[in-house]
């Protein structure tokens, strides 16, 4: 029980136990896709609200960071909001003080480090949340998941939440390099609709897409229901 009492103390086989406890929240967020096609990447939520009697508005899994650069989040929302403003305040910091947009994976590390520094000293926790940023920048079009330990890796494609299996084993047979667009993002919602096992509705899916030399945008529910169709 020490070693799962506390964040510093390490197992006798290596273990952090707050810290997986810490990824089984994210593993039970809302199903979080990120994939990535010619010019571009793109992040596919599934929000679908749990009472009819709520606002479905009033419900954001994906979030503006800077012009080039959003996240989409799963786990605990509470947790998810902090890490967004950090990154806003890194974000706009670093155009402050040189005059230029933060690179993806610069941004990616500063909140990273933030994650890290929970798991390594007494009275807080680890974050229970995990974040899927996506961005350009002039390397290019960027995916990176974060886990609640504070290590990132970058992706072609990939998914946290509930549905991360079902979503992965579709991607490794049917994603390819150089997708279009509107390809890219009908794989991710054909990958999302078998990890929810329901049908799609537009106002129940959150699309945020980065392109090169383009604003970070939400799509609408009318392009949402458009790409729908096409399943």
């Amino acid at each position: 029980m020490a070693y799962d009492r506390g964040i510093t103390v390490f197992s006798p086989d290596g273990r952090l136990f707050q810290v997986e406890y810490a990824r089984e929240a994210v593993k039970k967020g809302s199903t979080t896709i990120g994939i990535k096609f010619k010019g571009g990447v793109a992040l596919v939520v599934d929000k679908k609200t749990p009472s009819r009697l709520l606002e479905p508005k009033s419900t954001e899994k994906i979030h503006d960071i800077d012009d080039y650069i959003g996240c989409a989040t799963s786990g605990l929302v509470a947790d998810a909001r902090v890490l967004v403003d950090e990154a806003r305040k890194q974000a706009q910091t670093h155009r402050v003080q040189y005059g230029e947009n933060i690179s993806v994976s610069m941004l990616v590390k500063r909140i990273c480090d933030i994650k890290q520094n929970y798991t390594q000293y007494g009275g807080g926790r680890p974050f229970g949340t995990a974040l899927l940023v996506a961005g350009t920048d002039d390397d290019g079009a960027h995916l990176y998941e974060t886990d609640p330990s504070g290590a990132l890796v970058a992706y072609k494609a990939t998914s946290i939440g509930s549905g991360r299996q079902v979503v992965m084993e579709m991607f490794e047979k049917e994603f390819q390099d150089d997708m279009s667009r509107d390809d890219a993002l009908v794989l991710a919602l054909k990958a999302l609709k078998a990890a929810i096992e329901d049908d799609l509705k537009a106002e129940a899916v959150e699309i945020g897409v980065a392109e090169k030399d383009a604003r970070f945008r939400r799509l609408s529910e009318k392009e949402i229901s458009k790409l729908i169709s096409k399943l």
